[in-house]
Parts: structure tokens; C-alpha cells; sequence
């Protein structure tokens, strides 16, 4: 079968091959913040971006409380779906190429079973495997204040290779919304995964001195 599948990649002008190296898994957990998710699956299909999404219950729960959508609305937002139970997907090999992971957002607890390598489920497999085969993996972790726990969950996550991004607003850009808050910080988590996203507002810097008109 490589042969064909050799063919039919060169075929279609590289669309097969193009996909592969583009494909992002994104999680949802259950914390507070599932616009970021959201908003995260959005750009990555602006940008080109074939998705493969997994939510937790709790994910699910959250989305009851702090969204107008369906979990079929939410699934179709994404070009490939699973089930948490799934451990057989493909996420959970590292065999299956990808781009990287990001799970937005990511409740203490998701961070802590990624830490410690606890793989109770397929997003923390997923995120497993990313670490595993050194793929990127971005934590948007939704947590405030935080114990000493947190800190050593988030410093073990880190040691371990992946990236503790906690979805902080950029106030100098002078969002004149919640949605242009959500989109900038979306649009960083995916940067972090060397995705980029055409029109996100960035900081230029005057480096001391008033720019030049």
C-alpha cells in the first residue's frame, strides 16, 4: 500500500503530506475558560490547521455551563473527534504525527496526571505521547491562587518538557473586548507551536524612541 499512498500524495500536490505535518491535537478539560478552546480550534482552522480534539466530562460540563454550544457543535468544530475513553485512537500513538498538543484549558488536575505520567484517560495519554516523542505541549492552566501544589505539579509538567502558559490578558495591546482578550491569547498559545495565525495583533516595540511617520 505505500505505493499508493505515494501516489495519491503526490497527486493531490502534497496535500497528504502537508496534513500530516500540520495536524494539532487539542484538549479541553474541565476548568473554567472553555473560550479558549474554542477560540484555540477556530484560528487553528483560519491558519490551515487539521485538529483533533478530545474533551473530558468535566470539559463537557463546562461547556453546559459557560457556552450556547452543543457537544456536537463543539465536535464539529474540529476536523477529527474521539472519545476520552478511546486509548485505542490514534492521538495515543506516537506514531500518529503531529505538530504538537495544547490543552485549553487545563484544569489542575489534567496538569497534575500530566506531570506524574498518570495516563487515566486519552487526553492525558495524548499529552503523554507528546512529551514522549518531544513534541511541543502548551498548558493553558486555569488556576487562582495557587498552592504550593500547584507550583510543583506545574514545575514537574515543565521539567518534563512541556509548556505552562496560564491564558494572562495582554492589556497593552488595548483589547476593547473579552473577545479580542481570548483571541490574542489563543493566537500565542498556537505561536508557541510554530502556528501562525494571519492578522493576530502583535506587540512592535519602539525600542526607547517614537517611531518615524
Amino acid at each position: 500500500m505505500s505505493w499508493l499512498v505515494r501516489y495519491l500524495t503526490a497527486s493531490t500536490g502534497g496535500r497528504n503530506r502537508v496534513a500530516e505535518d500540520r495536524r494539532l491535537v487539542v484538549g479541553i478539560s474541565g476548568a473554567t475558560g472553555i473560550a479558549y478552546g474554542v477560540r484555540l480550534l477556530e484560528l487553528a482552522r483560519k491558519a490551515g490547521v487539521e485538529t483533533h480534539l478530545v474533551v473530558t466530562p468535566a470539559g463537557q460540563r463546562t461547556r453546559e455551563y459557560e457556552t450556547n454550544l452543543s457537544a456536537r457543535d463543539l465536535a464539529a468544530m474540529a476536523d477529527v473527534t474521539y472519545r476520552p475513553a478511546d486509548v485505542a485512537a490514534a492521538i495515543a500513538s506516537g506514531s500518529f504525527r503531529t505538530a504538537g498538543m495544547v490543552v485549553a484549558p487545563c484544569s489542575i488536575r489534567t496538569l497534575s496526571a500530566i506531570a506524574y505520567g498518570h495516563s487515566d484517560n486519552l487526553l492525558t495519554r495524548a499529552a503523554d505521547v507528546t512529551l514522549k516523542e518531544r513534541r511541543r505541549l502548551v498548558l493553558l492552566a486555569r488556576e487562582t491562587p495557587l498552592t504550593m501544589v500547584h507550583l510543583r505539579a506545574m514545575t514537574a509538567a515543565t521539567e518534563a518538557g512541556a509548556i505552562v502558559m496560564p491564558p494572562v490578558p495582554a492589556w497593552y495591546l488595548r483589547p476593547s473586548g473579552l473577545d479580542e482578550v481570548i483571541d490574542h491569547t489563543a493566537g500565542r498559545a498556537l505561536d508557541l507551536l510554530d502556528i501562525d495565525v494571519p492578522g493576530l495583533p502583535r506587540w512592535g516595540g519602539q525600542s526607547g524612541q517614537e517611531r518615524n511617520r
